[in-house]
């Protein structure tokens, strides 16, 4: 699976050195990992629907793109990775800023469904959904917010969701810190996390006599959400 499991212990990426994925979209190996969350979604979905070949696949996007609200979030996005911009060319909903196609595209994509892991706290999904939203289509975001999303994404991967003060402290440390040091105080946040609060929330929810195993209701965003 390219994707961790909920509670798994964070690793190193060989190529960068820092924490996988989190290296994104500058080193290439943590790119295609953060890449392959989308793709190995779309991979299922086309076996589910046994689609073969260029043209049904080129279809069945422009379905999932047309009704955005009725797919996970990883569907809708690789999806549109599969149509072109009549506008700029590019893939559709990342291309530059500016684009009125992309940025009508990119918005839609928020409408896809989040569901939650089981273990997870609530929004962990969505959290994920936003950091790699941000992470494949960095030109039109801010430097110092890809650099806090792309070095939080391999937190929220293993099921970690900072509270609302967490997040808080961190934006204003970044927003006060200089260009060269915003790097260090995220990566000393990322330190110093608690994971321990995943692995018992996991350990909670698989042992639950009601619902083991059971993920949380599906979620529907309108946006793209903001660092705090």
């Amino acid at each position: 699976m390219v994707r961790p499991e909920v509670g798994a212990a964070l690793r190193r990426c060989a190529e960068c050195g820092g924490y996988a994925y989190a290296g994104a979209p500058a080193c290439a190996v943590c790119r295609d990992l953060v890449d392959g969350i989308v793709e190995e979604e779309w991979a299922a979905f086309l076996r589910h629907w046994d689609v073969t070949g260029c043209e049904q696949e080129t279809a069945l996007a422009e379905l999932v793109v047309a009704e955005p609200d009725r797919h996970d979030w990883r569907v809708v996005d690789a999806a549109l990775d599969r149509l072109a911009c009549t506008d700029c060319g590019d893939r559709l909903g990342r291309g530059p800023a500016g684009c009125h196609a992309c940025d009508l595209a990119h918005g839609f994509r928020y409408a896809a469904i989040e569901t939650d892991r089981p273990g997870v706290p609530p929004g962990n999904e969505h959290a994920v959904r936003v950091n790699v939203s941000v992470v494949r289509r960095p030109q039109v975001t801010s430097e110092s917010e890809v650099l806090v999303r792309r070095l939080l994404l391999p937190l929220l991967l293993v099921g970690f969701l900072p509270t609302t003060e967490e997040a808080q402290r961190m934006s204003a440390l970044v927003k006060a810190s200089s260009p060269t040091r915003r790097v260090l105080v995220v990566e000393q946040f990322v330190a110093r996390a608690d994971l321990s609060r995943t692995r018992r929330a996991g350990r909670a929810a698989g042992s639950s006599p009601t619902s083991p195993g059971t993920p949380a209701a599906s979620r529907h965003r309108s946006g793209p959400g903001r660092l705090r």
